[in-house]
């Protein structure tokens, strides 16, 4: 059995946390090759291919395949597939794109946001929120899935395998890339930090967020929001936190003005240490923290930034 693993790439740069982790996944499965799509994608590929696990690197340089346009890169995938037992991807909003596409053309299921492999045919996901963790067993020819990467160690680099060039051309012309609209941040990236710091509905306002930004900034952390602080205009969308936002699994996640409503912890209780910030020493998000504070967010974050 072999497993084709498709590369998160954005503009020519490979996603390696996203990938390496995903590799972690499904490394049991088989010999993994690694698809990186698209012109311009060679130093992706290299990358890639110094992945500790990786039998080889498939690089299909066309033009075509670049921002990983769902309709052609999903052919391609079709194309290479009778050689895989899995076609597995992380469960980034590109492989969410793709990867239903790909299933569809095979007529198989496609397995979502899977968080452990229990065999070549059983896999664990979470449902209802994160409430319940579901056991899928899929008889399909070929298993297609995506890693919820969060929950695993990323792979070492010191591989050294060969890079094969694919010269298939895109042919679907049902979409065309416009242009990337993409927030500039001296943060690290939400999903890949080590350190979150995120604020709720209990911020109170777009002003008061620089608080959190401030704490976030002294630690060197990334920025996260709560869906109601997102939906009352506090923060942007790429920061939100949960469900129906991002889902992370730093090694520190701290919490402020965040009541715990069971979609935000689905996106964050993976964490390994959580903090939590809140003047109502009910609130559910006590329940999952490691350690819990109750005060008002504007005497104790401020005065937590200066200490720090």
């Amino acid at each position: 059995m072999a497993v084709l693993l498709l590369a998160d790439v954005t503009n020519g740069q490979l996603s390696t946390d996203a990938v390496a982790k995903a590799l972690t996944a499904v490394a049991s499965l088989g010999d993994v090759h690694v698809l990186v799509a698209g012109q311009g994608g060679d130093a992706a590929a290299a990358e890639a291919a110094t992945l500790a696990g990786v039998s080889k690197v498939l690089f299909a340089g066309d033009h075509g395949f670049c921002h990983t346009l769902a309709e052609p890169v999903a052919d391609l995938i079709k194309g290479l597939s009778g050689d895989y037992s899995h076609i597995a991807a992380p469960a980034t909003s590109d492989a969410k794109n793709v990867l239903p596409r790909v299933a569809a053309l095979l007529d198989v299921m496609v397995i979502s946001d899977v968080t452990a492999v229990v065999d070549a045919e059983t896999f664990e996901r979470p449902i209802y929120a994160g409430n319940a963790i579901q056991t899928v067993k899929s008889g399909d020819p070929v298993k297609v899935m995506t890693i919820r990467t969060a929950g695993f160690d990323a792979a070492a680099a010191g591989g050294s395998a060969p890079v094969e060039a694919i010269d298939t051309g895109a042919t679907s012309g049902l979409s065309e890339w416009v242009e990337d609209k993409v927030a500039a941040s001296d943060r690290p990236e939400l999903t890949s930090a080590g350190i979150v710091v995120s604020g709720g509905r209990g911020v109170g306002s777009e002003d008061d967020f620089k608080i959190i930004e401030a704490l976030a900034d002294k630690l060197g952390a990334a920025v996260g929001a709560s869906r109601a602080a997102v939906d009352s205009g506090f923060a942007p969308n790429d920061w939100q936190v949960g469900q129906t936002g991002k889902v992370v699994a730093p090694d520190l996640y701290v919490a402020v003005g965040i009541s715990g409503a069971i979609q935000h912890l689905a996106g964050m209780k993976d964490s390994k240490i959580i903090v939590a910030i809140n003047k109502d020493e009910e609130a559910p998000i006590f329940q999952v923290a490691d350690f819990g504070l109750v005060a008002d967010l504007f005497d104790a974050v401020p005065e937590l930034t200066e200490k720090l």
